[in-house]
């Protein structure tokens, strides 16, 4: 009797630790709305470095996909007003039936993916990561509500769709190449791998608040001089100077910020790319941070996501009509040129104009954005680029951190600090005038 006593006690204590395991495992797969949304953009994310988009186009796939999560995702709190019936080109969103019961941060995710399914190349490789969200969501309510949801929130990314095909982004894909030009003071392509210029055409884009590419126009650059006294020599030689006085906080910064999804590796005769989060990924990654950091709900991060996207989308615009417009050179081409052969940054020059600088231009939109819906003195720790280069980085406010990013592309010997500081402003004003026109 005894020996059968131990046996039935053991079968229960392993019935109970096998049924405590399982009911563990079924509360992990329940996670919060907004770490859903979390996830989602995690996921576009890894879309966006998977297939190399570059910084202008990944933040045109940000700012529609995160739209048509929020626009789904609002109903949930009736104080948020729509986003997308303040801005230019949109139809009217869908509404929700009445009385009819809705998951919405389940349509937010279909309204989030059936925009990048469009926006995107490799859609292959979301399936397993959708095939797992909508069966997580499928087991948590009744079909008629999973259905419904779904169906709402397809509904939301076809209105987002709609638009995204009237912005001149289509028609720009058919332009003949910009090799720049080699009139003096001109940028041409640039060193080590002489590519030709990216989104040249990005100016003519439709924004979602400006009245035009050309809204905020900047002061033009130091001329075009070969007097060595002149501030446009000049300004070569502060970069070249600095490139050769680097201490190793300057340099952990400039590497820190380079977020260049695509650079080419040159070892000997071999050549290999490593990609990377682009400038608008790492303010995304700095968005999820903040929404985590003061636990907010699914519905204000889905705004932050929307509105910081929004602010970088229209920042992008304005920054690349004046570089296109300027068609300013590199200093790399000039210190080539006129103080050292053989010099090269310790960043990769991007392949487009110098003037301005767009990390300082989309940076300060975001952290302006960021700052409305934050506060100021906002501290972080700022880890989105940890999983990427293993570095990390603590910044007090979204300003401090957008001004770093902005002296960080002097450091990399890339921008003259005259265009880091009239990007700054240019994208303060950006931000400033979507937030006093938009409603919130």
């Amino acid at each position: 009797m005894k020996l059968l006593y131990k046996i039935a006690l053991l079968l229960f204590a392993v019935t109970m630790i096998v049924s405590c395991k399982h009911e563990n495992k079924n509360r992990a797969a329940v996670i919060s709305d907004a770490e859903v949304l979390h996830q989602n953009e995690d996921q576009l994310t890894q879309m966006i470095i998977y297939d190399v988009f570059s910084p202008p186009v990944a933040s045109r796939i940000y700012a529609y996909a995160s739209l048509a999560s929020y626009e789904a995702m609002r109903y949930a709190n009736p104080k948020y007003p729509s986003i997308i019936t303040q801005l230019k080109g949109f139809d009217a969103p869908p509404q929700p039936e009445p009385g009819k019961k809705y998951n919405f941060a389940l349509a937010a995710t279909k309204a989030l993916f059936t925009v990048t399914r469009k926006v995107t190349f490799s859609v292959d490789s979301l399936k397993r990561y959708e095939d797992a969200v909508y069966a997580r969501f499928k087991s948590q309510m009744d079909d008629s509500t999973y259905a419904r949801s779904v169906a709402f929130g397809e509904k939301v990314g076809s209105v987002v769709l709609k638009r995204s095909m009237t912005d001149n982004y289509p028609q720009t894909r058919a332009k003949p190449k910009f090799l720049g030009s080699n009139l003096s003071g001109k940028w041409h392509p640039t060193p080590p791998d002489y590519l030709d210029a990216v989104e040249y055409c990005w100016g003519t884009m439709k924004p979602f608040v400006l009245e035009s590419s050309s809204q905020f126009p900047l002061p033009p650059p130091p001329m075009y001089s070969k007097d060595t006294s002149s501030s446009y020599f000049q300004q070569n030689v502060q970069v070249y100077r600095k490139s050769k006085t680097l201490t190793k906080e300057e340099i952990t910064i400039a590497r820190f910020w380079d977020d260049n999804p695509f650079v080419i590796q040159h070892s000997g005769h071999m050549m290999f790319a490593t990609k990377k989060i682009t400038p608008g990924g790492h303010w995304i990654g700095i968005t999820a941070i903040a929404c985590k950091k003061t636990h907010a709900d699914a519905v204000k991060t889905a705004q932050a996501y929307a509105l910081t996207s929004v602010a970088m989308f229209d920042a992008f615009i304005c920054c690349w009509q004046e570089k296109y417009k300027t068609s300013y050179i590199r200093p790399v081409t000039v210190i080539n040129s006129e103080i050292e052969k053989n010099w090269l940054p310790l960043l990769q020059t991007p392949p487009f104009p110098e003037y301005p600088s767009g990390h300082s231009t989309i940076t300060r939109s975001a952290a302006v954005m960021l700052t409305h819906l934050f506060g100021d003195n906002f501290a972080f720790q700022d880890t989105s680029d940890l999983h990427y280069i293993g570095m990390q980085r603590h910044f007090n406010s979204f300003v401090q951190a957008a001004n770093e990013a902005s002296i960080s592309r002097f450091y990399g010997g890339i921008h003259y600090l005259n265009s880091v500081n009239v990007g700054a402003n240019q994208g303060k004003k950006v931000s400033e005038y979507i937030l006093n026109k938009l409603k919130l």
